[in-house]
């Protein structure tokens, strides 16, 4: 049995390993996991765009994506597994925070301050739900282009979750820039949103197949000690796993 998953370029998640060319990252591995678990004998990696992830297992390009934040909107025209993790937003930005940019809210309330997104995903309707306006935005395709918009100057924050931009900035090791998680936005902040894969609506059986699994294995020893490799600790997995057990 053969399935192919789509991933883009946004460590720890996923990334397309330098020196061996190929994916690795903490939903690659979970995937591999759960995948080897119920009986897939191999497994093909698609490089993509964030853009292109929905509509490609939409028409069956692919088998399923890595997983991405789960919407009522995104639930209209994919299926999604059991949640894998919660993880709330972060800026990575220029070193010393300059502009004081500490959530949406700090970015919406300064005139000069200029925030970069990767195109189509859910922190672009936050950062316009808390007053973000869209002569603010800058609109990127992959997340490379969007450091080096920072890099240069041409915009003041890089808005991701905080989870990634903290491994990214650490991986990168610039001193010129720093990742800062979010301040609530207000004391009726929304809960911390979750991430599953994805499927196209009628692949009902790998769905099932994929949640029994899950199920099965999150929370597990295995997949706390595989996911703290990459930096997802109990903050990340405790909102949506069971408690610990042993594997």
């Amino acid at each position: 049995m053969k399935i192919t998953i789509a991933y883009i370029e946004e460590p720890p998640f996923g990334w397309t390993d330098a020196a061996s060319g190929h994916a690795t990252g903490a939903d690659i591995e979970l995937a591999q996991c759960v995948l080897a678990a119920i009986g897939v004998t191999q497994i093909a990696y698609r490089a993509t765009t964030f853009s292109a992830l929905l509509p490609g297992v939409q028409r069956g390009e692919w088998d399923m994506n890595v997983p991405l934040f789960v919407t009522p909107q995104r639930a209209q025209t994919v299926a999604f597994s059991a949640p894998v993790w919660a993880i709330g937003d972060g800026f990575l930005l220029r070193a010393g925070n300059p502009k004081s940019l500490t959530n949406y809210a700090s970015v919406a309330q300064r005139d000069d301050a200029r925030l970069g997104l990767i195109a189509g995903q859910v922190q672009h309707d936050s950062a316009l739900a808390a007053g973000v306006r869209d002569s603010q935005i800058t609109l990127f395709d992959q997340q490379s282009e969007a450091i080096s918009a920072l890099r240069e100057g041409s915009i003041d924050a890089y808005a991701s979750t905080a989870l990634g931009n903290r491994i990214l900035a650490s991986r990168m090791a610039d001193a010129h820039l720093e990742a800062v998680d979010h301040e609530n936005e207000s004391a009726n902040a929304r809960s911390t949103p979750v991430g599953a894969f994805s499927f196209n609506r009628n692949d009902t059986r790998l769905l099932a197949a994929v949640n029994a699994q899950l199920h099965a294995y999150l929370g597990s020893a295995d997949h706390r000690s595989r996911m703290a490799r990459y930096g997802l600790s109990s903050k990340e997995l405790d909102a949506v796993v069971a408690p610990p057990h042993a594997s």
